[in-house]
């Protein structure tokens, strides 16, 4: 009887034993389960990484975000494809992500997909290049029209208003190539001078150096080069060294990174880089205030500088 009773005991204690040690268990999970809580996943789309302006983009949004322990950013590349950006912005939907960065390659192609996350009560941050309406969070950038006018104005006075001039454009399809086109025309308007040849380089330094080897060999009086953006300027420039007439003529681009565009004025190889912030600091700064409850600015407009020879030195001059 006495051993039945130690037996019965035993059982018990250790039931109760078992029993305490999940509780504990489940108590370590449940306290974990805040902390876990409480990052935030955003999903970033950039339309392409073979421009080195988007992969500086890429890296301060990662800097920005590796402060705040809080975010996890999840980086997908569209490879220059709209139908892939589209998809990997379904993809984020279907997923649930806390806040969506998307910087597109297309205006119309992009503004559906970004329409359906804004209304299903996703944050979307548009960075760079606008999609069509206003069915977004907030839409981050520098003023392209703008720079592209205080371009051309600069050219104007550099060149003392006549001259021959190549356009080398950045994608037509994309609203930066637009304003920066629209910008620099109305930025010579009432000059002398005169557009020889334009072409659509699509952002791509190879592009502009095939485009600019076309322009050599129509033309023998070339004054200077607008490029879009530094890598298409620095194509231009290489095509234009290879032909042996790089001193007959002025490069200028847009973008003004420090490792690329005013590295390239610092060389002499451009008389002048228009500085285009990426936004990508400014893109978290955004998300952040958004998750703690504030509602952030429709558009934010971002300063730029313009850097030559004479302000290289001093960090530029401020447009």
């Amino acid at each position: 009887m006495k051993t039945k009773l130690f037996l019965s005991i035993a059982a018990s204690l250790v039931i109760f034993a078992c029993g305490k040690k999940e509780d504990e268990s489940t108590a370590k999970v449940n306290k974990a389960a805040p902390a876990a809580a409480k990052q935030k996943i955003i999903g970033m789309s950039q339309c392409n990484l073979g421009e080195p302006w988007r992969v500086q983009m890429n890296e301060d949004i990662r800097l920005a975000a590796a402060k705040r322990p809080e975010l996890k950013i999840i980086f997908k590349d569209a490879q220059n494809d709209s139908l892939k950006q589209v998809a990997q912005i379904e993809e984020f939907i279907s997923a649930g992500v806390d806040a969506i960065i998307v910087s597109p390659k297309e205006a119309a192609p992009l503004t559906p997909v970004i329409k359906t996350a804004f209304e299903k009560g996703i944050p979307v941050i548009v960075l760079d290049r606008r999609v069509n309406g206003d069915k977004y969070t907030c839409f981050i950038g520098a003023d392209n029209k703008k720079i592209g006018k205080a371009a051309g104005e600069w050219i104007v006075k550099k060149l003392g208003g006549k001259g021959n001039i190549i356009e080398l454009k950045g994608l037509m399809t994309s609203t930066p190539g637009q304003d920066r086109h629209s910008g620099f025309r109305a930025g010579i308007k009432g000059s002398d001078l005169e557009i020889i040849f334009e072409a659509d380089m699509k952002w791509l330094e190879p592009q502009a150096r095939k485009e600019m080897e076309s322009a050599l060999a129509r033309f023998k009086d070339i004054n200077l080069v607008y490029a879009h953006n530094d890598p298409g300027a620095h194509g231009a420039y290489l095509a234009a060294k290879a032909a042996g007439r790089e001193k007959e003529m002025l490069f200028v681009g847009i973008d003004g990174l420090p490792q690329e565009g005013r590295m390239y004025v610092k060389q002499g190889v451009l008389a002048a880089s228009f500085e285009y912030p990426t936004g990508g600091k400014e893109a978290v700064d955004t998300v952040v205030d958004i998750f703690g409850g504030k509602k952030p600015e429709k558009e934010i407009t971002l300063k730029s500088h313009v850097f030559t020879k004479e302000n290289i030195d001093k960090g530029g001059e401020w447009l």
